[in-house]
């Protein structure tokens, strides 16, 4: 049986070639429980490979042939191999977290294979602390960032002496969630063509015969505000070609101190992240002599509360939309950077806030589409890019969580490149820690793990611009 995919799904799936893999990943770090031997690891992943029940979701795989007319459909697979799929590892001597984050590099950029289910899930041990990791990765096709942390979370506790829990394949009603949670977004997309004709690009007499919302949009953009979509943003060396090489690099910082910054300065944690990115940002390229005059673009998604404002209240509910972020790598001073971010993001909240949800939809979607046709047009290196990088940030849990007692230490996502974006940036919270995780091209975005550094001194660089230093 071939069920046909959403236009969002078929996009990943032709987007998709050897230097972009079109996956989502998540790192996760464990403590193992008090009185576990040196063999808990490996007995855990036995423990989850004797798990045969497998979702359906987990049993998934594309295809497409003549008899499809080249479009991509979902069949089960009747070969399921779960040993390929569930793969115990270990990373070598001296086994620091730097061993570790260079396999998990890797290990992201390497393609899914088309002919089975779309996922890979990583038992890694070595860490010379005794700790290890579980390191998963889901395509895009499949899910979303969102959904893909829910999943990974799928058989996490908040109990520390629940044990035998069934690992995230099996774990039947949050896949169930997910593939609802899929269907619902198919089927918005699916409106997108027709209803954003009707509505976000509706002709409007005001508009001289031109579609309304996307007027407005576009005179913010030509008045360089922040807006869904981009049309001023800087060439730099992120902005070209990649190859299909990863390098990730991770780290977390207390939420107390975000929330700090953000309290003196009258800003909030979002707008405190995109600042350490700023700053982190402009010391890198200025350490590689290639920052820009003008300010980076990023492209954030943001999370809207429908009631507040404008056409979209009578809506109710909420949305997510992308607004495109001045960073304000020009200015040398970090209080000023933050000022302008926070600036930034509320401008672009208000334009987003003045239409309905599928307008909204309809804009962000217009907003990255020059960065999905460029690959499927083989048009990269060609057409100017729409922004400079993504940074996002989705919130997680709240409280400890455990796996078979063993004690989750730290959430890490790993997102996609694409070619003109050679870097992202994902952060997540989890039980009081902001944690980063970047993800780039290892050769278009030299020196990742500098980034890190960066990251720190631009706190510690926030903090005493606010005074709480």
């Amino acid at each position: 049986m071939f069920v046909p995919m959403d236009p969002a799904a078929q996009g990943f799936m032709i987007a998709e070639s050897r230097k972009t893999p079109m996956h989502v990943g998540g790192l996760h770090l464990y403590t193992p429980p008090e009185g576990a031997g040196p063999e808990w690891g490996r007995e855990t992943y036995e423990q989850f490979l004797s798990s045969k029940d497998v979702a359906p979701l987990y049993l998934k795989r594309p295809h497409r042939s003549l008899t499809t007319a080249g479009s991509w459909f979902w069949t089960q697979d009747d070969q399921f191999d779960l040993e390929y799929h569930v793969r115990h590892s270990a990373i070598p001597a001296p086994g620091r977290i730097r061993e570790l984050l260079e396999l998990c590099g890797r290990l992201h950029g390497t393609r899914l294979a088309t002919e089975r289910p779309l996922w890979e899930m990583h038992f890694i041990e070595g860490l010379a602390d005794g700790r290890f990791a579980v390191y998963t990765k889901l395509h895009h096709a499949l899910v979303d960032g969102v959904s893909a942390m829910r999943l990974l979370q799928a058989t996490l506790t908040d109990d520390p002496d629940a044990r035998d829990t069934p690992p995230p394949w099996a774990s039947r009603k949050v896949s169930k969630k997910v593939e609802k949670d899929q269907a619902v977004l198919a089927e918005r997309l699916m409106q997108v063509p027709l209803g954003a004709f009707r509505s976000a690009l509706a002709i409007s007499a005001e508009a001289a015969g031109m579609p309304g919302a996307l007027i407005k949009t576009l005179n913010r953009s030509l008045r360089n505000e922040t807006a869904p979509i981009a049309l001023y943003a800087p060439k730099t060396i992120l902005n070209r070609e990649i190859t299909g090489a990863r390098r990730f690099a991770a780290e977390d910082w207390p939420i107390e101190r975000l929330k700090a910054v953000g309290k003196a300065t009258g800003t909030t944690i979002n707008d405190v992240v995109l600042a350490m990115c700023s700053g982190a940002m402009r010391h890198y390229l200025l350490e590689l002599n290639a920052l820009p005059e003008q300010s980076l673009i990023a492209m954030v998604p943001v999370s809207l509360k429908l009631s507040e404002a404008g056409v979209a209240s009578a809506e109710g509910g909420n949305a997510v939309g992308e607004v495109m972020v001045k960073l304000g790598t020009q200015l040398a001073d970090p209080g000023d950077r933050l000022e302008g971010i926070s600036d930034s993001i509320k401008s672009g909240k208000e334009a987003l806030l003045s239409m309905s949800q599928l307008q909204i939809l309809a804009m962000s979607g217009l907003g990255v589409t020059p960065l999905v046709l460029a690959p499927m047009l083989k048009m990269q290196g060609i057409t100017r890019p729409p922004f400079n990088l993504v940074i996002s940030n989705v919130p997680g849990p709240r409280k400890t969580l455990y796996m078979n007692g063993a004690r989750l230490d730290g959430m890490y996502p790993l997102s996609v490149p694409y070619h003109g974006q050679a870097m992202n940036i994902t952060c997540t919270s989890y039980n009081d820690q902001m944690s980063f995780g970047l993800v780039g091209c290892r050769r278009t975005a030299p020196s990742l793990q500098r980034l890190l550094t960066h990251l720190d001194d631009e706190l510690v660089a926030l903090e005493e611009a606010a005074g709480i230093a």
